[in-house]
C-alpha cells in the first residue's frame, strides 16, 4: 500500500473516532431492559450520536445493541459510523466493577479525493467505582480498521496513480485511554467521557489526540 493510502486511512480512523454507550452498572436494574442514548462530543470536530441497547436476561449482566454517529457539517449523511456489539460486566467486588466491550464497526468517510468504506472493530475494558447515583471509571481500548474500500474521484486520479478497491490497512488503528463518569437518578443517566488517542505505532500523532463526550441515557422496562 502506498503512502497516500496510509495517510487517508490514518486520517479516516482519527476523524471517525467516537464513543457512545456508557453504563452505570450500580443504577441499572434488571427490569430496565431497554436503554436509549443520545450523545455529543468533540472528536476532531463536533459529533452527534444515538444508540439503542437491550439488557439480556442472563446470569452475567450483558447489554447488546447498535450505535450511529455523524460529524457536524454541511452534508450530514456523507460521513457516519455505526457499531453493533455488546458489553459484559464480568466482576463485581463491592462497589468496584470490571466490564469489557466488543463491537463491530462500519464507517464511511468522503472528501474531494476519495470515498472510504471501512469494516473494523472496537475492543475495550472498563474498571471503576459504581454507586447508584454516580460512578467513576477508567477505560482502555483499541479501535482497529481491518479492511477499507477506496473509491477515488476524478480529481484524485488526475494527480495520483490511484486504484479503486479493497485494502488491508496494516497501520490503521488507535489506542485510546481515559476516564468516564456520570450522575444517575431514577431511569436517567448523565455521562461524561474524556481521554487521549494514540496511534498504534506510538509514533504518528492523530489530528486531535483528545476526545470528549457528553451523553444521556433513558432506561425503561
Amino acid at each position: 500500500m502506498n503512502t497516500t493510502k496510509l495517510i487517508f486511512i490514518f486520517c479516516f480512523i482519527t476523524m471517525s473516532f467516537c464513543h457512545a454507550q456508557t453504563i452505570n452498572w450500580a443504577s441499572l436494574q434488571r427490569e430496565q431492559r431497554h436503554i436509549t442514548s443520545l450523545n455529543t462530543g468533540l472528536d476532531y470536530g463536533v459529533t452527534f450520536g444515538l444508540a439503542y441497547h437491550c439488557q439480556l436476561k442472563t446470569t452475567l449482566p450483558i447489554v447488546v445493541g447498535a450505535e450511529y454517529s455523524i460529524p457536524s457539517g454541511k452534508n450530514l449523511v456523507d460521513d457516519f459510523k455505526t457499531k453493533v456489539g455488546g458489553t459484559i460486566r464480568w466482576i463485581s467486588i463491592g462497589d468496584f466493577q470490571f466490564s469489557t466491550k466488543v463491537e463491530g464497526v462500519f464507517r464511511r468517510y468522503e472528501n474531494n479525493y476519495v470515498r472510504l468504506n471501512n469494516f473494523g472493530s472496537d475492543l475495550s475494558g472498563i474498571i471503576g467505582y459504581y454507586r447508584p447515583k454516580w460512578f467513576l471509571a477508567g477505560e482502555v481500548g483499541f479501535d482497529k480498521a481491518i479492511v477499507t474500500h477506496f473509491k477515488h474521484t476524478d480529481l484524485m486520479k488526475e494527480n495520483f496513480a490511484a486504484k479503486d478497491g479493497w485494502y488491508n490497512p496494516a497501520t490503521g488503528g488507535n489506542l485510546y485511554y481515559g476516564v468516564q463518569s456520570g450522575l444517575s437518578w431514577r431511569s436517567h443517566d448523565l455521562t461524561l467521557k474524556a481521554g487521549r488517542i494514540v496511534s498504534q505505532d506510538f509514533k504518528t500523532k492523530p489530528l486531535l489526540p483528545l476526545y470528549v463526550q457528553f451523553g444521556y441515557n433513558l432506561k425503561i422496562k
